[in-house]
């Protein structure tokens, strides 16, 4: 931690006080917040220690009393921190977190500055390094900035010289049949849309009915994607020509120094031996171009536009820029019919707070207890672990859509559990699995359990049995209880092996659409949130919703986008938030 001296000389000036300030705004939300995620825990302490104590009142004058010292960062200071209790420990740090969201803040901005800057340098140094090739370069040398692999030609290396000139001739056919006019269209994404033909159909002898056909013209979706595509093709054809520049001057220093150049034998040699790493990884850095980052740009450039069911951009009518327009639709707290219906960032904050609570217990739910299990199956003395192991394979082996598909119907209202129920006499009328909301959400998170708890029992198997066993021995003799055991040397050892895996369970979870999707479709209804898009129920996750989205009768594809992009945008901040504190990424070095 910082030390006192250090962090008030900070808030010192108007920037230092504006920084205090902020510090005090996001400290105030993060008390509420922490004093809501306590309110659970202190109320279960309260009973427990009522009449004794009253844990609550005394939890909230702590956070209370600690929420402007995290501000001023008086306990920073480590001589000042061991002062405070564990529970007031606990309190300020997690109210300093939300503190220090203003550094975090400012130290983005700072790192986004001075990448800008970098960058800008860069820029400029190239610019500068290509003025002065040409200026102080031969005649073959500047002949190359126009026709490339000129001076490659010129100084023996015929190999690279083709491959220069090859790639400049691709470039500007490519251009002129095809590709500047799909660059040209990229401002409108197209200019006629599909035109009426009449033509007329003689249906019996002597009767003729007009039949009107649809012409297409320009294809919007066709112009935004070879647009993308020459976009790249451009990017990739400057960097070849500043390669051919570079290589140039490389080959001047080279001779004017007295050595030998590379024959077109030495390249290929290279590109087996020496280089052998980048021949390697060109196919799949081609691929990863094509198939992932492409299409991602295109995603991002689709929000921008007003791409739907109605506006396909070929067989009905074109689509065309709209700006931040699907931005602000998202963003507008502004409802529908009175208030009646939602409006859609109101439906957006539901489903992702929905899917964000899913995440966190599908992916604690299954890890917890999936420990516990394969602690219990290892433990000495269980007989038939085998026989246990391969049920729970077994159960993972069935594939799910026939599982899940089978269970929604088990728990529907006239499915089996119902009607054994009510055979019994325990209830007198078929309980709501799946037409009430509270019940739905709880029902998908219990039997995600019953699905994930095989995986993560295969898992934790395999590194429960690496646990040296002398530290439980150790703890043993020191009299250790099983609690202490688990807290302080299984627990510790599982989160650093383990703590990827959580990351990307977590976000894999929070676009699980097989077990919402196949479970309850989405159900119940949410009536007014479906008002904004697309039929919304209370278990849907933002995944589902899009598929909705995306699937209805309005296909809005460019509103897919936008969540798209804000999805992208809260998983990338929580998984590098998260994978920033992984013990595995901090304290690598205490299990090795």
């Amino acid at each position: 931690m910082k030390q006192v001296s250090e962090n008030s000389s900070g808030a010192r000036g108007p920037l230092g006080v504006l920084r205090l300030g902020f510090r005090y705004f996001f400290g105030a939300i993060g008390t509420v917040i922490t004093l809501v995620l306590a309110l659970p825990a202190t109320l279960i302490m309260s009973l427990v220690s009522w009449p004794s104590a009253q844990t609550f009142p005394v939890t909230f004058r702590q956070a209370i009393r600690l929420f402007p010292r995290a501000a001023r960062q008086d306990f920073d200071d480590p001589l000042h921190y061991l002062k405070l209790s564990r529970t007031e420990k606990l309190l300020y740090r997690t109210i300093s977190r939300f503190c220090n969201i203003t550094d975090a803040i400012g130290h983005l901005f700072a790192g986004i500055g001075k990448g800008i800057v970098k960058a800008c340098k860069a820029v400029a140094h190239e610019l500068a390094d290509i003025v002065l090739t040409f200026k102080n370069g031969s005649m073959h040398t500047r002949l190359s900035y126009i026709l490339m692999g000129w001076g490659s030609f010129k100084n023996g290396q015929i190999l690279r010289g083709v491959m220069f000139a090859l790639f400049e001739v691709v470039f500007i056919l490519y251009m002129i049949f095809f590709g500047g006019k799909q660059l040209s269209l990229l401002p409108s994404l197209g200019k006629q849309g599909p035109i009426d033909q009449i033509t007329k159909v003689e249906v019996l002898p002597g009767m003729f009915v007009n039949q009107t056909t649809k012409i297409p013209q320009d294809n919007s979706f066709r112009i935004l994607l070879y647009g993308v595509l020459t976009i790249f093709f451009i990017i990739a054809f400057i960097y070849t020509w500043r390669v051919n520049i570079r290589q140039n001057k490389i080959s001047e220093q080279i001779l004017a120094s007295g050595k030998k150049l590379k024959s077109g034998k030495d390249d290929l040699r290279s590109l087996v031996d020496d280089n052998f790493h980048r021949t390697l990884l060109a196919l799949p850095m081609t691929g990863i171009i094509v198939f992932t980052v492409m299409p991602i740009v295109f995603m991002v450039l689709v929000a921008f536009t007003n791409y739907d069911g109605a506006h396909n951009g070929y067989t009905n009518n074109l689509f065309h820029w709209v700006g931040l327009d699907n931005f602000n639709t998202l963003l507008s707290w502004q409802s529908g019919s009175g208030g009646s219906v939602q409006s859609y960032a109101a439906t957006f904050g539901e489903v992702l707070l929905w899917t964000l609570i899913w995440a966190f217990f599908a992916t604690f739910t299954n890890y917890f207890l999936g420990m516990f299990t394969a602690m219990a199956i290892n433990k000495k003395g269980i007989r038939f672990k085998k026989g246990w192991r391969t049920i729970l394979v077994l159960t993972i082996a069935i594939p799910q859509y026939i599982s899940l598909l089978y269970v929604s119907h088990m728990f529907a209202k006239n499915g089996i559990v119902n009607g054994f129920l009510m055979d019994l006499g325990i209830i007198s009328k078929a309980l709501p699995f799946w037409e009430d909301p509270t019940w739905a959400r709880i029902m998908v998170i219990v039997i995600n359990i019953w699905i994930g708890i095989p995986y993560v029992v295969l898992i934790v198997t395999g590194i429960l049995m690496n646990i040296p066993q002398d530290l439980y021995e150790s703890a043993r003799i020191d009299g250790a209880s099983g609690w202490q055991q688990y807290s302080k040397i299984t627990l510790p050892y599982m989160l650093f092996v383990t703590g990827p895996y959580l990351l990307t369970s977590f976000t894999g979870n929070m676009n699980n659409f097989n077990v919402i999707y196949l479970l309850t479709g989405g159900a119940p209804t949410n009536a007014a949130a479906s008002g904004a898009a697309g039929t919304v129920g209370h278990t849907d996750l933002l995944i589902t919703w899009l598929f909705k989205i995306t699937t209805g009768a309005e296909s809005q594809y460019y509103m897919a986008s936008v969540i798209g992009i804000m999805v992208f945008v809260v998983v990338a901040v929580i998984t590098l938030i998260v994978y920033s504190r992984l013990p595995s990424i901090k304290n690598e070095e205490d299990f090795q």
